[in-house]
């Protein structure tokens, strides 16, 4: 039995408090919560805290990418960005792809999800397909009709090992296939949308119960009448209590003013953090190469943004967040007790996923823990149990 004794540590669980504890750790899983010191076995590993924080490790449910690498340009890009995630204290994401209406797309995606049960690093439940059943393009994304056996296509080249799918109201014929999603227990995302209120109740009635990059690529609808502002999928999303919410946390793609009102009106429990990251996060201030053409121009804070001699100089080439930096932005910008931002990268993301043994530090749950240094970098990140770094 391999075994890890935390002691010395500041014990973060999500949503209720932060106070000083121990854990136990046994064959990759919680065994027990501030157990009495004589409950140490005796072939445990002892691992001095000294006093810092130790919680459930990050999930990102909107990730494109960390570093230089990018999840659509194949299994070994995305086998070395799951490896670099632990180093930002992410302990599971849903990869996301965007299916290129491309000759070789079906084969592309089937060649990602033969690869997922072998990847080392941060833990991949499942991939997030950003579209292609989407109205707006936003960076990238195809603009597809809803179309059951597409959709079918689609599930059957990842191998059925799809979480997400992103998708928006207004796309025509798109109710069959969020209600198709939600009997598969694949959850549908809304985004790259201008749906009307009516579009958009019926997308929420249908099963589609979570907005992502919440404000971006969610314009207002056209107006029809002038002085009459349009009801739209951001006023849906805020009178429907059971639809929850995610934001870029990077003070770029989406003000703070943003969050305080989601946190207003549907409480800590419905918002979560993700990154929507690509090539560039987590990397040090300058220009990298990219898959797409052109170079992007990183600043931290900043975001990446387009660079080189390219005609759109200087506009967002997507985000260049990581977890811990959105969590210590979240925990500036909220008045908010910390154990109730930590929920927002945690035991929210884990709950809108189904993920039941993830985002919680309880008995019996998959020991996927992050010892946090004070400037929230990881000092050590666990994966079941297995440091994976530091």
């Amino acid at each position: 039995m391999t075994a890890l004794w935390f002691e010395n540590v500041q014990l973060i669980r999500p949503g209720e408090d932060i106070a000083p504890g121990c854990l136990l750790v046994e064959d990759g899983t919680i065994a027990r919560v501030n157990p009495p010191a004589d409950a140490c076995p005796p072939n445990a590993t002892r691992i001095d805290g000294k006093g810092r924080l130790l919680g459930p490790g990050l999930i990102d449910m909107h990730t494109h990418g960390i570093g230089h690498y990018q999840f659509d340009a194949g299994p070994e890009p995305l086998a070395a960005g799951a490896k670099m995630l632990p180093a930002f204290g992410v302990t599971s994401m849903a990869a996301t792809i965007v299916p290129k209406q491309r000759p070789d797309m079906l084969e592309r995606l089937a060649t990602i999800a033969d690869a997922l049960p072998g990847m080392d690093g941060a833990q991949i439940p499942g991939l997030h397909l950003e579209g292609p059943f989407v109205a707006l393009p936003g960076a990238g994304c195809d603009t597809v009709p809803g179309d059951l056996g597409f959709l079918h296509e689609l599930l059957a080249a990842c191998r059925h090992r799809v979480l997400v799918m992103s998708i928006s109201p207004d796309t025509p014929n798109i109710l069959p296939v969020i209600e198709r999603l939600c009997e598969l227990q694949i959850v549908p995302f809304i985004t790259h949308t201008a749906a009307n209120g009516d579009q958009a109740q019926a997308a929420i009635d249908a099963g589609a119960r979570h907005a992502t990059h919440f404000y971006d690529v969610f314009p207002l609808p056209e107006q029809t009448e002038p002085g009459v502002r349009p009801v739209g999928m951001l006023e849906a999303v805020y009178a429907n209590p059971e639809v929850t919410v995610d934001f870029v946390a990077d003070g770029v793609h989406v003000q703070p003013l943003a969050i305080k009102a989601a946190l207003t009106a549907k409480g800590y429990e419905s918002i979560s953090l993700i990154t929507d990251s690509n090539v560039g996060a987590g990397l040090p201030e300058g220009t990298y190469d990219t898959p797409w053409g052109y170079p992007v121009y990183v600043k931290p804070g900043n975001g990446a943004r387009i660079a080189g001699d390219h005609p759109l100089k200087g506009v967002l080439a997507g985000s260049a967040l990581t977890m811990n930096v959105g969590i210590a932005n979240l925990l500036q910008w909220l008045k908010l007790p910390p154990a109730k931002v930590w929920a927002m990268g945690t035991a929210n993301p884990a709950r809108r996923l189904g993920l039941a043994r993830k985002g919680r530090l309880a008995e019996g749950l998959d020991a996927d823990l992050v010892l946090w240094n004070d400037d929230l970098t990881p000092a050590g990140t666990w994966v079941m149990g297995k440091q994976v770094y530091g």
